[in-house]
């Protein structure tokens, strides 16, 4: 899930800027203990149910209680008419794979944009032993807080299973489900500047302060063409352009300079959104700040519908860059050298808050190194990283580069900016092609893939910064090694806080987040998944078998992983379908305030979704309320 193709079309532009590293050191031993504690310790309850209580039961299609023409009838007038019924493009594909139909789906598989035009689809199709997209019955097309509130309220009222949908970007499928209604975000795109923004309510409590306003439907490539693009400055989304706003900030939220920024969860003003009660309420530090919390990482779809949300917007520094370099070994015995070294090169020169991004450790001995850099220039780029290239031709006859290393850097304000990108590295950003697109519609061109996938398995671990020390280097180094003779791996050096500014630090603190990230260099990331095949269509499905072969490598090579980082972690948004102690994996010990606050706000459980906050409590599906604590 990366940004390769910006990566490797960068150009060195010699520019002059300046920056020293701010290296932050914590003893954070006993917050972690206590989170593997609780790990170890939780135990969810088993169901109960008795031979006298029925447990609760959301109604399906052709229930006796599924709500007549003339209840449906009702809710479009109330909601202006934006009540459409849903359907699925690939069922034309199911029909008939060579119709007209089907091929215009096929066209437009990879294109975010058109997926996120469909109500009935999403950019995962199918994770093969876990979830197929489907799609809903009926879906309101909302065009603010009050069409979500008579959703809401429809849904309570009729015992509705109820979905929300704003990207569709979700691996886990948590924004699709059958015999359902949807809260379709998609139209609510309005964002406002604010040059002097106080959250309702905290007037004399908070500072005036630079935001930015997002409508819920909003893509990140919305919010930097007007806040980088346009505006000059920077807010901290997510590295893929069309991950849905609202989606990414309660999952958390890391981008490509996550290290010095922090979290998109951290920078969360203030919310307006709509609760289980069908209550419009403007959330943030000073009104409701339990629920405030619980948006800020807590996971999206599982505490409230936000209809928009307002972030904290931050200064922009002169140059992003990038350093792309691809090396080769000639034999195991090379290649864990070469990754012993950089290991030590990492915490020497990169372990700070200039550089994120990722590295690949490649099971044919390969190591692709994709980093993006914050504030240097290409010269004190290019200082950084001479010591490392020098090692490397100490033994040519050992290691060879795929090509010349890119070190490059260019205005950081024109990062996101398509026309200037594309005449300078064309094909960086692929642009919605159709008829009325806008011209910054657009994805860096190798995050298209993640459209149409379907994924065989998903699995992250964050690793703690101890493992950069001394001998522990050598220990992370064979971890690594011995993990990519099983799948290949990737390290996700801005998903780790442990390097970052004090601040940033400080602001992910108050986030639901698992505070393990705090003390993580890095997220581990190793998945499994293929193209070009559709679930449900003869002839065109995946291949189950090979599927589960990968998805067991996949596995195999975590835990390699897991014996350097036994502290059970993982980030919600990327992470395994079946996580296990899923609630401490994913938020430590912030679990328990999680599940008061999702009592208090949501008792019955409007909103669910898969290993979301309280789901323990229902079947898979949704429907079956099957325990209650």
């Amino acid at each position: 899930m990366d940004r390769r193709t910006l990566l490797k079309h960068l150009a060195a532009i010699p520019l002059l800027s300046r920056l020293c590293p701010d290296l932050l050191s914590q003893d954070r031993s006993m917050a972690l203990a206590e989170n593997a504690a609780l790990s170890l310790a939780y135990d969810p309850p088993p169901a109960q149910t008795t031979a006298t209580t029925r447990p609760f039961q959301r109604v399906r299609p052709g229930d006796p209680e599924w709500p007549t023409p003339t209840k449906w009838d009702g809710l479009k007038r109330q909601v202006g008419g934006r009540l459409i019924p849903v359907y699925s493009p690939l069922a034309n594909c199911r029909a008939d794979f060579d119709s007209a139909t089907c091929q215009q789906l096929l066209t437009n598989i990879n294109n975010p944009y058109y997926i996120g035009d469909q109500p009935g689809l999403t950019q995962t199709l199918a994770w093969v032993d876990a979830w197929t997209t489907a799609p809903s019955n009926f879906a309101v097309e909302a065009a603010g807080a009050t069409d979500i509130a008579a959703a809401v309220n429809f849904a309570r009222e009729n015992r509705l299973r109820l979905v929300v949908k704003g990207g569709g970007h979700s691996y886990q499928g948590t924004s699709n489900a059958p015999d359902s209604l949807l809260i379709w975000t998609r139209r609510i795109r309005d964002i406002t500047l604010h040059p002097s923004f106080v959250p309702q309510g905290c007037d004399g409590k908070i500072a005036p302060q630079s935001a930015v306003t997002l409508g819920a439907g909003c893509m990140w490539m919305d919010a930097y063409q007007a806040v980088t693009t346009r505006a000059g400055q920077y807010v901290q989304g997510g590295g893929c352009t069309t991950v849905g706003v609202a989606g990414l900030v309660q999952s958390g939220g890391f981008g490509s300079f996550s290290k010095h920024y922090g979290t998109a969860a951290a920078g969360l003003l203030e919310a307006e959104v709509v609760t289980a009660d069908g209550k419009m309420r403007i959330v943030n530090a000073c009104n409701d700040p339990d629920l405030f919390f619980a948006l800020k990482g807590g996971g999206g779809g599982s505490f409230a519908v936000i209809s928009k949300l307002t972030l904290r917007v931050r200064e922009l520094p002169q140059w992003f860059g990038a350093a792309i370099i691809t090396i080769k070994a000639a034999s195991d015995q090379a290649y864990r050298r070469l990754l012993r070294q950089f290991v030590s090169f990492y915490r020497e020169q990169l372990f700070n808050d200039h550089w994120g991004e990722q590295i690949h450790v490649q099971g044919d001995n390969a190591l692709e190194i994709r980093l993006v850099s914050h504030g240097f220039d290409v010269d004190e780029s290019k200082r950084i990283w001479q010591p490392f290239l020098d090692w490397l031709k100490q033994t040519p006859q050992d290691y060879t580069l795929d090509g010349p290393p890119i070190v490059a850097s260019l205005p950081a304000r024109h990062w996101w900016d398509v026309e200037f990108q594309n005449k300078l590295h064309p094909g960086v950003f692929a642009v919605d092609p159709r008829p009325g697109a806008r011209p910054t519609d657009a994805w860096w061109h190798g995050d298209g893939a993640q459209c149409g996938q379907v994924l065989y398995a998903y699995e992250s671990l964050w690793l703690p910064a101890s493992l950069l020390e001394g001998k522990s280097q050598d220990r992370l180094a064979d971890a690594l090694f011995a993990a990519s003779r099983q799948w290949d791996v990737e390290l996700h050096f801005n998903k780790g806080l442990a390097g970052a500014p004090a601040e940033a630090i400080s602001a992910a603190r108050d986030t639901a987040t698992n505070p393990v990230v705090l003390d993580s260099f890095a997220l581990a990331i190793i998945a499994a998944g293929t193209h070009s095949v559709y679930p449900g269509v003869r002839g065109h499905e995946p291949d189950v078998n090979a599927a589960r072969r990968k998805a067991l490598a996949v596995n195999q090579a975590m835990t390699e992983l897991r014996k350097v980082a036994p502290y059970r972690s993982a980030y919600v948004s990327e992470s395994n379908y079946f996580e296990e102690g899923w609630q401490y994996s994913f938020w430590g010990m912030n679990y328990p305030r999680l599940r008061e606050i999702k009592k208090k706000y949501d008792p019955d459980g409007m909103f669910f979704v898969h290993h979301g906050v309280g789901s323990d409590e229902w079947s898979d599906d949704g429907f079956t309320r099957v325990a209650k604590r």
